[in-house]
Protein backbone atom coordinates (compact mmCIF):
# COMPACT_ATOMS: atom_id res chain seq x y z
CA UNK A 1 0.00 0.00 0.00
CA UNK A 2 1.21 3.50 -0.83
CA UNK A 3 1.64 6.04 1.93
CA UNK A 4 0.54 9.41 0.42
CA UNK A 5 2.64 11.42 2.90
CA UNK A 6 5.83 9.53 1.96
CA UNK A 7 4.97 9.81 -1.74
CA UNK A 8 4.42 13.55 -1.35
CA UNK A 9 7.82 14.05 0.31
CA UNK A 10 9.56 11.99 -2.39
CA UNK A 11 7.75 13.84 -5.17
CA UNK A 12 8.51 17.31 -3.80
CA UNK A 13 12.19 16.44 -3.29
CA UNK A 14 12.41 14.63 -6.66
CA UNK A 15 14.28 11.89 -4.80
CA UNK A 16 15.70 9.49 -7.42
CA UNK A 17 15.67 6.64 -4.90
CA UNK A 18 11.89 6.49 -5.40
CA UNK A 19 12.05 6.49 -9.19
CA UNK A 20 9.83 3.70 -10.50
CA UNK A 21 8.46 2.81 -7.07
CA UNK A 22 5.30 4.81 -7.68
CA UNK A 23 3.82 7.23 -10.22
CA UNK A 24 1.97 10.52 -9.81
CA UNK A 25 -1.13 11.24 -11.86
CA UNK A 26 -2.28 14.85 -12.25
CA UNK A 27 -6.06 15.17 -12.42
CA UNK A 28 -6.00 18.58 -14.11
CA UNK A 29 -3.78 17.51 -17.03
CA UNK A 30 -4.62 13.81 -17.40
CA UNK A 31 -0.90 12.96 -17.32
CA UNK A 32 1.08 10.60 -15.07
CA UNK A 33 4.74 11.13 -14.18
CA UNK A 34 7.75 9.71 -12.39
CA UNK A 35 8.44 11.23 -8.97
CA UNK A 36 11.58 12.84 -10.44
CA UNK A 37 9.71 14.73 -13.17
CA UNK A 38 11.32 18.15 -13.80
CA UNK A 39 7.98 19.79 -14.69
CA UNK A 40 6.43 22.45 -12.44
CA UNK A 41 5.23 20.74 -9.26
CA UNK A 42 1.42 20.40 -9.23
CA UNK A 43 -0.67 21.03 -6.14
CA UNK A 44 -1.18 18.06 -3.85
CA UNK A 45 -4.98 18.18 -4.15
CA UNK A 46 -4.59 17.52 -7.89
CA UNK A 47 -2.41 14.41 -7.40
CA UNK A 48 -3.31 10.73 -7.29
CA UNK A 49 -0.58 8.19 -6.53
CA UNK A 50 -0.34 4.82 -8.29
CA UNK A 51 1.93 1.89 -7.51
CA UNK A 52 2.54 1.00 -11.17
CA UNK A 53 2.43 2.78 -14.51
CA UNK A 54 -0.25 0.48 -15.85
CA UNK A 55 -2.57 1.32 -12.96
CA UNK A 56 -2.27 5.00 -13.86
CA UNK A 57 -2.88 4.21 -17.52
CA UNK A 58 -5.86 2.01 -16.67
CA UNK A 59 -7.35 4.98 -14.82
CA UNK A 60 -7.19 7.01 -18.04
CA UNK A 61 -3.91 8.91 -17.69
CA UNK A 62 -1.28 9.18 -20.43
CA UNK A 63 2.51 9.15 -19.84
CA UNK A 64 4.41 12.42 -19.45
CA UNK A 65 6.60 13.46 -22.40
CA UNK A 66 9.18 15.16 -20.17
CA UNK A 67 10.05 12.53 -17.56
CA UNK A 68 9.01 9.59 -19.82
CA UNK A 69 7.71 6.88 -17.45
CA UNK A 70 8.79 4.30 -20.04
CA UNK A 71 12.39 5.00 -18.93
CA UNK A 72 11.79 4.52 -15.20
CA UNK A 73 13.58 1.68 -13.40
CA UNK A 74 11.43 -1.43 -13.33
CA UNK A 75 8.94 -1.46 -10.51
CA UNK A 76 9.14 -4.61 -8.44
CA UNK A 77 5.93 -3.91 -6.54
CA UNK A 78 4.77 -7.48 -7.05
CA UNK A 79 8.05 -9.11 -5.97
CA UNK A 80 7.66 -11.71 -3.26
CA UNK A 81 3.87 -11.38 -3.31
CA UNK A 82 3.23 -14.52 -5.34
CA UNK A 83 5.77 -16.88 -6.93
CA UNK A 84 3.51 -17.62 -9.91
CA UNK A 85 3.03 -13.89 -10.52
CA UNK A 86 6.81 -13.33 -10.39
CA UNK A 87 7.39 -16.05 -12.99
CA UNK A 88 4.54 -14.84 -15.18
CA UNK A 89 5.88 -11.26 -15.18
CA UNK A 90 9.33 -12.55 -16.15
CA UNK A 91 7.96 -14.61 -19.04
CA UNK A 92 5.80 -11.73 -20.28
CA UNK A 93 8.85 -9.44 -20.29
CA UNK A 94 10.63 -12.05 -22.40
CA UNK A 95 7.78 -11.83 -24.92
CA UNK A 96 6.10 -15.14 -24.11
CA UNK A 97 2.55 -13.89 -24.76
CA UNK A 98 3.58 -12.48 -28.13
CA UNK A 99 3.83 -16.02 -29.51
CA UNK A 100 1.72 -18.04 -27.05
CA UNK A 101 -1.77 -17.94 -25.60
CA UNK A 102 -2.71 -17.17 -22.00
CA UNK A 103 -3.60 -20.83 -21.43
CA UNK A 104 -0.12 -21.84 -22.62
CA UNK A 105 1.41 -19.40 -20.13
CA UNK A 106 -0.76 -20.81 -17.35
CA UNK A 107 0.22 -24.38 -18.27
CA UNK A 108 3.90 -23.44 -18.20
CA UNK A 109 3.40 -22.04 -14.69
CA UNK A 110 1.41 -25.10 -13.57
CA UNK A 111 -1.73 -23.11 -12.73
CA UNK A 112 -5.12 -22.50 -14.36
CA UNK A 113 -5.60 -19.50 -16.63
CA UNK A 114 -8.45 -18.41 -14.34
CA UNK A 115 -6.11 -18.26 -11.34
CA UNK A 116 -3.51 -16.45 -13.45
CA UNK A 117 -6.05 -13.76 -14.31
CA UNK A 118 -7.09 -13.52 -10.65
CA UNK A 119 -3.56 -12.86 -9.32
CA UNK A 120 -2.93 -10.22 -11.99
CA UNK A 121 -6.20 -8.51 -11.18
CA UNK A 122 -5.51 -8.68 -7.44
CA UNK A 123 -1.94 -7.35 -7.48
CA UNK A 124 -1.73 -5.25 -10.65
CA UNK A 125 -5.37 -4.38 -11.29
CA UNK A 126 -5.38 -5.58 -14.92
CA UNK A 127 -5.53 -8.80 -16.92
CA UNK A 128 -2.27 -10.48 -18.09
CA UNK A 129 -2.89 -9.61 -21.75
CA UNK A 130 -3.52 -5.96 -20.89
CA UNK A 131 -0.35 -5.83 -18.81
CA UNK A 132 1.68 -7.41 -21.63
CA UNK A 133 0.25 -5.05 -24.25
CA UNK A 134 1.00 -1.96 -22.18
CA UNK A 135 4.60 -3.09 -21.60
CA UNK A 136 4.98 -3.51 -25.37
CA UNK A 137 3.68 0.02 -25.95
CA UNK A 138 5.94 1.53 -23.29
CA UNK A 139 8.95 -0.21 -24.83
CA UNK A 140 7.94 1.07 -28.26
CA UNK A 141 7.67 4.59 -26.83
CA UNK A 142 11.18 4.30 -25.43
CA UNK A 143 12.50 3.24 -28.84
CA UNK A 144 10.67 6.12 -30.55
CA UNK A 145 12.24 8.62 -28.16
CA UNK A 146 15.76 7.23 -28.05
CA UNK A 147 16.56 5.52 -31.36
CA UNK A 148 16.40 6.10 -35.11
CA UNK A 149 14.74 2.75 -35.79
CA UNK A 150 11.93 3.02 -38.31
CA UNK A 151 8.36 2.78 -37.03
CA UNK A 152 8.06 -0.59 -38.78
CA UNK A 153 11.16 -1.93 -36.99
CA UNK A 154 9.90 -0.55 -33.68
CA UNK A 155 6.59 -2.33 -34.19
CA UNK A 156 8.46 -5.61 -34.73
CA UNK A 157 10.86 -4.96 -31.84
CA UNK A 158 7.98 -4.38 -29.43
CA UNK A 159 6.16 -7.56 -30.46
CA UNK A 160 3.64 -6.41 -33.08
CA UNK A 161 3.45 -8.31 -36.36
CA UNK A 162 1.16 -5.74 -37.97
CA UNK A 163 1.90 -2.03 -38.32
CA UNK A 164 -1.80 -1.24 -38.29
CA UNK A 165 -2.31 -3.13 -35.03
CA UNK A 166 0.74 -1.41 -33.56
CA UNK A 167 -0.61 2.05 -34.42
CA UNK A 168 -4.08 1.23 -33.07
CA UNK A 169 -2.78 -0.26 -29.80
CA UNK A 170 -0.25 2.51 -29.26
CA UNK A 171 -2.89 5.20 -29.68
CA UNK A 172 -5.46 3.47 -27.48
CA UNK A 173 -2.95 2.69 -24.72
CA UNK A 174 -0.89 5.92 -24.66
CA UNK A 175 -3.35 8.44 -26.12
CA UNK A 176 -0.79 9.51 -28.77
CA UNK A 177 0.32 8.16 -32.13
CA UNK A 178 3.85 6.81 -32.80
CA UNK A 179 4.36 9.62 -35.33
CA UNK A 180 3.64 12.28 -32.70
CA UNK A 181 6.26 10.74 -30.38
CA UNK A 182 8.83 10.41 -33.16
CA UNK A 183 8.55 14.12 -34.02
CA UNK A 184 9.64 14.93 -30.45
CA UNK A 185 12.66 12.63 -30.44
CA UNK A 186 16.24 13.91 -30.55
CA UNK A 187 18.71 11.11 -31.20
CA UNK A 188 22.17 10.66 -32.67
CA UNK A 189 22.29 9.75 -36.33
CA UNK A 190 22.38 5.99 -36.89
CA UNK A 191 22.32 5.15 -33.20
CA UNK A 192 20.62 2.31 -31.37
CA UNK A 193 21.27 3.53 -27.87
CA UNK A 194 18.93 3.30 -24.90
CA UNK A 195 19.06 4.88 -21.48
CA UNK A 196 18.51 2.29 -18.75
CA UNK A 197 17.79 3.95 -15.42
CA UNK A 198 18.28 2.60 -11.92
CA UNK A 199 17.51 3.71 -8.39
CA UNK A 200 20.62 4.75 -6.41
CA UNK A 201 22.80 3.84 -4.67
CA UNK A 202 24.75 1.79 -7.24
CA UNK A 203 28.30 0.73 -6.37
CA UNK A 204 29.78 0.66 -9.88
CA UNK A 205 33.34 0.34 -8.55
CA UNK A 206 32.45 -2.98 -6.92
CA UNK A 207 30.57 -4.21 -10.00
CA UNK A 208 33.41 -3.15 -12.31
CA UNK A 209 36.08 -4.76 -10.12
CA UNK A 210 34.16 -8.04 -9.86
CA UNK A 211 33.56 -8.25 -13.61
CA UNK A 212 37.14 -7.18 -14.45
CA UNK A 213 38.58 -10.18 -12.64
CA UNK A 214 36.35 -12.51 -14.67
CA UNK A 215 36.18 -10.82 -18.06
CA UNK A 216 36.73 -13.17 -21.03
CA UNK A 217 38.72 -11.47 -23.80
CA UNK A 218 36.91 -11.48 -27.12
CA UNK A 219 33.58 -12.33 -25.51
CA UNK A 220 33.51 -9.39 -23.07
CA UNK A 221 35.19 -5.99 -22.73
CA UNK A 222 35.40 -3.62 -19.80
CA UNK A 223 36.74 -0.15 -18.99
CA UNK A 224 36.66 2.10 -15.95
CA UNK A 225 33.15 3.25 -16.84
CA UNK A 226 31.65 0.56 -19.07
CA UNK A 227 31.03 -3.14 -19.64
CA UNK A 228 30.09 -4.93 -22.82
CA UNK A 229 29.81 -8.37 -24.39
CA UNK A 230 28.45 -10.42 -27.27
CA UNK A 231 25.25 -12.43 -26.82
CA UNK A 232 22.75 -14.82 -28.35
CA UNK A 233 19.02 -14.88 -27.64
CA UNK A 234 17.18 -17.61 -29.53
CA UNK A 235 17.75 -16.61 -33.18
CA UNK A 236 19.16 -13.17 -32.33
CA UNK A 237 22.87 -12.35 -32.11
CA UNK A 238 24.62 -9.14 -31.28
CA UNK A 239 26.60 -7.18 -28.73
CA UNK A 240 26.14 -4.32 -26.32
CA UNK A 241 28.22 -1.82 -24.38
CA UNK A 242 26.77 -0.28 -21.22
CA UNK A 243 28.34 3.00 -20.06
CA UNK A 244 27.80 4.01 -16.42
CA UNK A 245 26.49 7.58 -16.05
CA UNK A 246 26.62 8.25 -12.32
CA UNK A 247 25.19 11.78 -12.39
CA UNK A 248 22.07 10.60 -14.23
CA UNK A 249 21.54 7.31 -12.36
CA UNK A 250 21.55 5.35 -15.58
CA UNK A 251 23.53 3.32 -18.11
CA UNK A 252 23.71 4.46 -21.72
CA UNK A 253 23.58 1.20 -23.63
CA UNK A 254 24.57 0.95 -27.29
CA UNK A 255 23.32 -2.24 -28.94
CA UNK A 256 23.81 -4.10 -32.19
CA UNK A 257 21.35 -6.88 -33.05
CA UNK A 258 20.66 -8.82 -36.23
CA UNK A 259 16.93 -9.21 -35.50
CA UNK A 260 14.97 -6.41 -33.78
CA UNK A 261 12.13 -8.81 -32.90
CA UNK A 262 14.17 -9.93 -29.89
CA UNK A 263 15.29 -6.47 -28.80
CA UNK A 264 12.91 -6.16 -25.85
CA UNK A 265 13.96 -9.51 -24.39
CA UNK A 266 17.63 -8.58 -24.89
CA UNK A 267 17.15 -5.23 -23.11
CA UNK A 268 15.38 -6.90 -20.19
CA UNK A 269 18.24 -9.36 -19.87
CA UNK A 270 20.79 -6.53 -19.86
CA UNK A 271 18.80 -4.92 -17.05
CA UNK A 272 18.98 -8.21 -15.14
CA UNK A 273 22.69 -8.66 -15.83
CA UNK A 274 23.44 -5.19 -14.41
CA UNK A 275 20.83 -5.64 -11.63
CA UNK A 276 19.06 -2.37 -12.41
CA UNK A 277 15.58 -3.12 -11.04
CA UNK A 278 16.28 -4.16 -7.46
CA UNK A 279 15.06 -1.94 -4.63
CA UNK A 280 18.53 -1.92 -3.09
CA UNK A 281 17.45 0.28 -0.17
CA UNK A 282 14.91 -2.31 0.97
CA UNK A 283 17.49 -5.07 0.61
CA UNK A 284 20.08 -3.24 2.66
CA UNK A 285 17.57 -2.28 5.34
CA UNK A 286 16.68 -5.96 5.84
CA UNK A 287 20.33 -7.02 5.90
CA UNK A 288 21.23 -4.32 8.43
CA UNK A 289 18.45 -5.59 10.70
CA UNK A 290 19.70 -9.16 10.23
CA UNK A 291 23.31 -8.42 11.16
CA UNK A 292 22.48 -5.90 13.84
CA UNK A 293 25.55 -4.03 12.53
CA UNK A 294 24.52 -1.36 9.98
CA UNK A 295 28.17 -0.48 9.31
CA UNK A 296 28.83 -4.06 8.12
CA UNK A 297 26.64 -3.56 5.03
CA UNK A 298 28.32 -1.76 2.12
CA UNK A 299 25.79 0.38 0.30
CA UNK A 300 24.98 -0.12 -3.38
CA UNK A 301 26.28 -3.68 -3.94
CA UNK A 302 24.44 -5.35 -6.84
CA UNK A 303 24.41 -8.89 -8.24
CA UNK A 304 26.74 -9.11 -11.27
CA UNK A 305 24.94 -11.33 -13.76
CA UNK A 306 25.99 -13.72 -16.51
CA UNK A 307 24.04 -13.82 -19.78
CA UNK A 308 22.17 -17.05 -18.97
CA UNK A 309 22.20 -20.03 -16.63
CA UNK A 310 23.84 -22.31 -19.20
CA UNK A 311 26.88 -20.04 -19.54
CA UNK A 312 26.97 -19.53 -15.76
CA UNK A 313 26.97 -23.31 -15.28
CA UNK A 314 29.82 -23.90 -17.73
CA UNK A 315 31.88 -21.15 -16.12
CA UNK A 316 31.12 -22.54 -12.64
CA UNK A 317 32.21 -26.08 -13.60
CA UNK A 318 35.46 -24.76 -15.07
CA UNK A 319 36.01 -22.79 -11.88
CA UNK A 320 35.69 -25.73 -9.49
CA UNK A 321 38.57 -25.96 -6.99
CA UNK A 322 40.84 -23.46 -8.79
CA UNK A 323 41.54 -19.73 -8.62
CA UNK A 324 39.46 -17.08 -10.40
CA UNK A 325 42.37 -16.30 -12.73
CA UNK A 326 42.90 -19.96 -13.64
CA UNK A 327 39.17 -20.41 -14.28
CA UNK A 328 39.20 -17.33 -16.52
CA UNK A 329 42.02 -18.82 -18.60
CA UNK A 330 40.05 -22.05 -19.09
CA UNK A 331 36.88 -20.19 -20.12
CA UNK A 332 38.91 -18.03 -22.53
CA UNK A 333 40.39 -21.15 -24.11
CA UNK A 334 36.93 -22.70 -24.45
CA UNK A 335 35.53 -19.56 -26.09
CA UNK A 336 38.48 -19.23 -28.48
CA UNK A 337 38.25 -22.87 -29.56
CA UNK A 338 34.48 -23.34 -29.86
CA UNK A 339 32.89 -19.89 -29.95
CA UNK A 340 31.63 -18.64 -33.30
CA UNK A 341 32.98 -15.35 -34.64
CA UNK A 342 30.61 -12.39 -34.87
CA UNK A 343 31.98 -9.15 -36.32
CA UNK A 344 35.48 -9.89 -35.10
CA UNK A 345 34.31 -10.89 -31.63
CA UNK A 346 33.48 -14.27 -30.09
CA UNK A 347 30.15 -15.72 -29.01
CA UNK A 348 29.94 -18.09 -26.06
CA UNK A 349 30.02 -21.71 -27.35
CA UNK A 350 26.56 -23.17 -27.94
CA UNK A 351 25.46 -26.39 -26.20
CA UNK A 352 25.62 -28.14 -29.59
CA UNK A 353 29.21 -27.09 -30.25
CA UNK A 354 30.31 -28.12 -26.76
CA UNK A 355 28.44 -31.44 -26.84
CA UNK A 356 30.14 -32.43 -30.13
CA UNK A 357 33.66 -31.63 -28.89
CA UNK A 358 36.03 -33.92 -26.99
CA UNK A 359 37.52 -30.81 -25.32
CA UNK A 360 41.06 -32.10 -25.88
CA UNK A 361 42.35 -28.50 -25.75
CA UNK A 362 41.35 -28.11 -22.08
CA UNK A 363 43.94 -29.16 -19.50
CA UNK A 364 41.48 -30.46 -16.95
CA UNK A 365 40.59 -33.97 -15.69
CA UNK A 366 38.64 -36.20 -18.09
CA UNK A 367 35.80 -36.38 -15.57
CA UNK A 368 35.38 -32.60 -15.63
CA UNK A 369 35.35 -32.55 -19.43
CA UNK A 370 32.57 -35.11 -19.31
CA UNK A 371 30.65 -32.95 -16.87
CA UNK A 372 30.79 -30.07 -19.34
CA UNK A 373 29.62 -32.30 -22.17
CA UNK A 374 26.81 -33.72 -20.04
CA UNK A 375 25.61 -30.24 -19.13
CA UNK A 376 25.62 -29.21 -22.80
CA UNK A 377 23.65 -32.34 -23.76
CA UNK A 378 21.23 -31.57 -20.95
CA UNK A 379 20.46 -28.24 -22.64
CA UNK A 380 19.91 -29.97 -25.96
CA UNK A 381 17.61 -32.70 -24.69
CA UNK A 382 15.42 -31.12 -22.00
CA UNK A 383 12.39 -28.84 -22.29
CA UNK A 384 13.18 -27.11 -18.99
CA UNK A 385 16.98 -27.27 -18.75
CA UNK A 386 17.23 -24.50 -16.12
CA UNK A 387 15.47 -26.61 -13.48
CA UNK A 388 18.11 -27.00 -10.71
CA UNK A 389 16.74 -30.38 -9.67
CA UNK A 390 17.60 -31.83 -13.08
CA UNK A 391 21.14 -30.43 -12.87
CA UNK A 392 21.79 -32.37 -9.68
CA UNK A 393 21.31 -35.65 -11.57
CA UNK A 394 24.42 -34.86 -13.67
CA UNK A 395 27.65 -36.37 -12.40
CA UNK A 396 30.16 -33.72 -11.34
CA UNK A 397 27.54 -31.05 -10.58
CA UNK A 398 26.70 -30.47 -6.95
CA UNK A 399 24.60 -27.97 -4.99
CA UNK A 400 27.31 -25.25 -5.02
CA UNK A 401 27.60 -25.25 -8.82
CA UNK A 402 23.81 -25.15 -9.27
CA UNK A 403 23.40 -22.37 -6.72
CA UNK A 404 26.17 -20.27 -8.27
CA UNK A 405 24.59 -20.65 -11.71
CA UNK A 406 21.18 -19.65 -10.35
CA UNK A 407 22.61 -16.64 -8.55
CA UNK A 408 24.49 -15.24 -11.54
CA UNK A 409 22.74 -16.79 -14.55
CA UNK A 410 19.17 -16.20 -13.34
CA UNK A 411 19.89 -13.45 -10.78
CA UNK A 412 18.00 -15.38 -8.12
CA UNK A 413 18.10 -12.99 -5.12
CA UNK A 414 17.89 -15.72 -2.48
CA UNK A 415 21.00 -17.91 -2.93
CA UNK A 416 23.39 -18.41 -0.02
CA UNK A 417 26.74 -20.06 -0.83
CA UNK A 418 27.40 -21.22 2.70
CA UNK A 419 29.90 -23.91 1.64
CA UNK A 420 32.24 -21.29 0.17
CA UNK A 421 35.39 -20.84 2.28
CA UNK A 422 35.32 -17.08 1.92
CA UNK A 423 31.72 -16.95 3.12
CA UNK A 424 32.58 -19.09 6.14
CA UNK A 425 35.48 -16.78 7.00
CA UNK A 426 33.35 -13.64 6.75
CA UNK A 427 30.56 -15.17 8.81
CA UNK A 428 33.11 -16.02 11.49
CA UNK A 429 34.36 -12.42 11.46
CA UNK A 430 30.85 -11.23 12.26
CA UNK A 431 31.37 -12.82 15.69
CA UNK A 432 27.67 -13.53 15.97
CA UNK A 433 25.70 -16.75 15.78
CA UNK A 434 23.41 -15.65 12.95
CA UNK A 435 21.14 -17.89 10.91
CA UNK A 436 21.55 -17.12 7.16
CA UNK A 437 18.00 -18.36 6.55
CA UNK A 438 16.76 -15.27 8.39
CA UNK A 439 18.27 -13.08 5.65
CA UNK A 440 15.84 -14.53 3.07
CA UNK A 441 14.78 -13.45 0.46
CA UNK A 442 18.03 -11.49 0.00
CA UNK A 443 20.64 -14.17 0.66
CA UNK A 444 22.37 -13.58 -2.70
CA UNK A 445 23.03 -10.00 -1.64
CA UNK A 446 24.23 -11.32 1.72
CA UNK A 447 26.63 -13.60 -0.16
CA UNK A 448 28.15 -10.63 -2.02
CA UNK A 449 28.28 -8.53 1.14
CA UNK A 450 30.25 -11.31 2.84
CA UNK A 451 32.59 -11.75 -0.14
CA UNK A 452 33.18 -8.00 -0.05
CA UNK A 453 34.65 -8.32 3.46
CA UNK A 454 37.49 -10.62 2.37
Amino acid sequence: MLNPKICQKARLSRDSRFDGKFFTAVKTTGIYCRPICPATTPKEQNIIYYLTAIQAANAGYRPCLRCRPDSAPGSAAWKGVNASLDKAIGLIHEGYLQENSLSHLADKLGISDRYLREIFKQHLGVAPKVYALYQQCLFAKQLLHQTELSVVDIALASGFNSLRRFNDCFKSQLKMTPTQIRKLSKVKQGSLELQLCFRPPYDWLHMQAFLSKRVIAGLEWISAQSYGRTFEWLECRGNFTAAYIQQKNRFDVSIEVNDVRYLQAVINNIRRLLDLDVDIQAVELDLKKWTGKPSFIKSGLRLPGIWNMYEAGIRAVLGQQISVAAAGNLVTTLVNQLGEVLDGKKLFPTPRALAKSKLAFLKIPVSRKQTLINLARHYLNNKNPNDPETWLTLKGIGPWTVSYAQMRGLSDPDIYLGADLGIKKSMKNLKQNLNPEAASPWRSYLTFQLWNKL
